[in-house]
């Protein structure tokens, strides 16, 4: 047999109902609570504390002791002070003068004379000479005069070179190096040829070409006539 509920003691039916009704207790528990007013509360008047007595301590007054400071020791006394009578007699010296009398014969000591040695200047390169030596023909300044010594000396050298001695020499093919230098002396001629060449021949044959250069105009160093030291090299190509 099946048991049969009543329609209204079903619960669930009053879900709405019961959450309104907390809704509204809950607006107005804190509207109640929102506009509750409280005030600052009284306390008795305790009256006037005085502090000050039981602030105030009792300073001792002290006082402040200097230490003693060791005194210094008396200044020694003064010896006895003796004076001893003068009797000792004080030798004047004589200053004798100087000066001679015009009646008096004055000798006098011979005089050496010391001959200065000239001053030997070694010779000085062509690259820092103060004024380089002068290839017949140049003119201009001292650069340009530098100038134009290098381009004639290596023109001479182009011109009387026999450039057929290599390959009858026998030469291995290529090119080859020949240094030379030389000494343009006091008088502004050549002298001191020294050549470096592949071939004792070709040293020959440099030698004989430098020889056949002009004379020059001497270098000058500090206003001195000095002999200058000159060297340059060529390429050789020898097929």
């Amino acid at each position: 047999m099946n048991i049969k509920k009543n329609p209204k003691s079903n619960l669930e039916n009053y879900n709405k109902i019961f959450m309104q009704i907390g809704l509204v207790l809950a607006l107005f528990v804190t509207y109640v609570a929102i506009e509750k007013k409280t005030f600052d509360k009284k306390f008795a008047d305790l009256g006037a504390i005085t502090m000050n007595a039981d602030m105030e301590e009792e300073i001792p007054i002290t006082e402040r002791v200097e230490p003693e400071q060791p005194k210094a020791p008396p200044p020694p006394t003064p010896e006895k002070i003796e004076v001893v009578e003068d009797e000792k007699e004080v030798e004047e010296t004589i200053i004798e003068t100087t000066e001679t009398d015009e009646t008096e014969a004055v000798e006098v000591e011979e005089i050496e004379e010391i001959e200065e040695e000239e001053e030997v200047i070694e010779d000085v390169p062509f690259t820092i000479i103060e004024e380089a030596p002068v290839f017949p023909g140049c003119r201009g300044n001292k650069e340009q005069l530098k100038k134009c010594f290098s381009r004639k000396v290596q023109k001479h050298y182009s011109r009387k070179f026999d450039a057929n001695l290599p390959n009858e020499l026998g030469i291995a093919p290529g090119r080859k190096r020949i240094l030379m230098q030389f000494l343009i002396d006091e008088n502004g001629n050549i002298t001191e040829i020294k050549s470096r060449a592949p071939h004792p021949r070709l040293e020959k044959e440099v030698s004989r070409v430098l020889k056949l250069l002009p004379k020059m105009k001497p270098g000058r160093q500090r206003g001195r006539n000095v002999p200058v030291r000159y060297s340059f090299r060529v390429r050789l190509d020898v097929e």
